[in-house]
């Protein structure tokens, strides 16, 4: 199971994945913590996101993702990172650490980390 960070899971459902991205996103199962789905609301919501949550494609999609709680190990596995930056990124990464659920990101300061478990994605 792939963890999916915010950037991915919006371009995913925007059709705008790389081509690595996508060959790797068709042959695992996704998931996502659950701050995840907040980030996309909010983005939504400010308008700097055009996804329709109420499109019926989109609420299936969404639907099918398995979402990690923001649980104890979770929260304080976020405080041990070995970077510091946005603190949802920061639960985000800290979800694939404690889930060894490899994390599909383009985030810099994400892909520096040696803690995360960051997912191979095959360059064409």
């Amino acid at each position: 199971m792939l963890n999916l960070d915010t950037h991915i899971l919006i371009f995913a459902l925007q059709g705008s994945l790389r081509a690595g991205e996508q060959a790797l996103l068709e042959r695992r199962r996704w998931s996502v913590s659950a701050i995840v789905l907040w980030e996309l609301a909010k983005l939504v919501q400010i308008g700097r996101v055009e996804v329709d949550l109420d499109n019926r494609t989109v609420r299936r999609a969404l639907h099918r993702l398995h979402v990690w709680p923001i649980d104890l190990a979770v929260a304080r596995a976020s405080t041990r990172m070995d970077f510091r930056g946005d603190p949802a990124d920061e639960l985000i990464a800290a979800t694939s650490v404690v889930h060894g659920a490899p994390l599909v990101t383009r985030d810099r300061t994400i892909l520096g980390s040696r803690q995360t478990p960051i997912a191979a994605i095959a360059r064409p």
